[in-house]
């Protein structure tokens, strides 16, 4: 199974360190990973186990967006020139598809080894969200990268990846939201962490998408009890303190079998989520829903900035699928 996960929620709620640590878990089990930080703060690299320097270093798909869409446009004659395509831009017949386990020259320009227990995944960054862009660019042209990434991958066996995702609008915006088979939104036992619950649900809803509530800093009953009663049954699991988390943040992990029981049952009970889900996949929905979010952001804004007719990168024949990603 070719699994894609997004973690979602507000500032502080300990989305990376939850995204990282299922990312080790998933490493640690022989699992192919590629895991991606599309959040405005970068701090996924630093959960994984960089120093600041090598996060620091990391190669930026943000500004690398240029190669990665001349890699994916291939031999796409729908799409005139690759200054033409835009974040939503769908794969069509001869457009170059991304597997997780193969080398491709996208990887070879955004995506570094981090070794991890048992193993290593592969990590990609959206890059850093700087002053200088304030007033001149919107964060989603740097995510537009991770989007156009998500729309070109096709399956393989038992691999996965995990994204680190800003909660916000802007993943609504831009479609990027309905890219994962699952979504973990993660919510600390307070009104604010599940004000950012209520808002993610109301837009994923008509869209079919799989939302569970991962439970943070959950100390006791109450806590639990609050959770349940403000997020139903889309409580999938809670996670309270962790010492080995406390000392992966002083920049000292330690062996990750040495993980708390309680919080290694959590993370196994997201992978058995994540997996479930394979079965209700449906790559004509998840085309259609592409190429939804396409015309519409052709419409808003992409045909003016293009000076393009973007409804004409649309294969009406062609459906994401396992595989090659063939044509239906």
């Amino acid at each position: 199974m070719n699994m894609k996960i997004a973690f979602v929620g507000k500032g502080g709620s300990g989305k990376t360190t939850l995204s990282s640590l299922f990312i080790r878990h998933l490493t640690a089990a022989g699992a192919p990973v590629v895991a991606i930080d599309a959040d405005i703060n970068q701090h996924l690299g630093t959960a994984l186990g960089l120093d600041d320097a090598e996060a620091a270093a990391l190669p930026a798909m943000g500004e690398r967006l240029s190669l990665i869409k001349d890699y994916l446009r291939g031999a796409n004659p729908r799409i005139a020139s690759s200054a033409t395509m835009i974040k939503t831009t769908p794969p069509g017949e001869g457009s170059r598809l991304i597997r997780v386990r193969e080398p491709n020259p996208v990887y070879d320009a955004c995506a570094r080894p981090v070794e991890l227990d048992g193993g290593a995944a592969r990590l990609m960054v959206t890059g850093p969200f700087t002053d200088a862009d304030l007033g001149v660019a919107c964060y989603h042209s740097k995510t537009g990268a991770v989007e156009l990434f998500l729309n070109h991958l096709v399956d393989g066996a038992d691999d996965y990846v995990v994204v680190d995702m800003t909660a916000g609008s802007d993943s609504f915006a831009s479609g990027m939201f309905t890219r994962f088979d699952i979504t973990f939104l993660v919510a600390e036992p307070t009104r604010k962490g599940v004000s950012v619950y209520r808002q993610y649900k109301e837009y994923a809803q008509d869209f079919g998408v799989a939302l569970k509530v991962v439970g943070n800093k959950v100390q006791g009953q109450d806590d639990l009890d609050f959770l349940r009663a403000e997020v139903g049954d889309d409580l999938l699991v809670t996670v309270g303190h962790s010492d080995w988390v406390r000392a992966m943040e002083r920049g000292r992990p330690p062996r990750f079998d040495l993980l708390e029981e309680s919080n290694a049952r959590a993370l196994r009970t997201l992978r058995e989520a994540t997996d479930a889900t394979y079965a209700l996949r449906d790559w004509e929905r998840y085309t259609r829903q592409m190429v939804h979010f396409h015309l519409k952001n052709a419409l808003t804004w992409g045909n003016e900035r293009t000076g393009a007719d973007l409804a004409a990168q649309v294969d009406p024949s062609f459906v994401l699928g396992e595989g090659v990603g063939a044509p239906a």
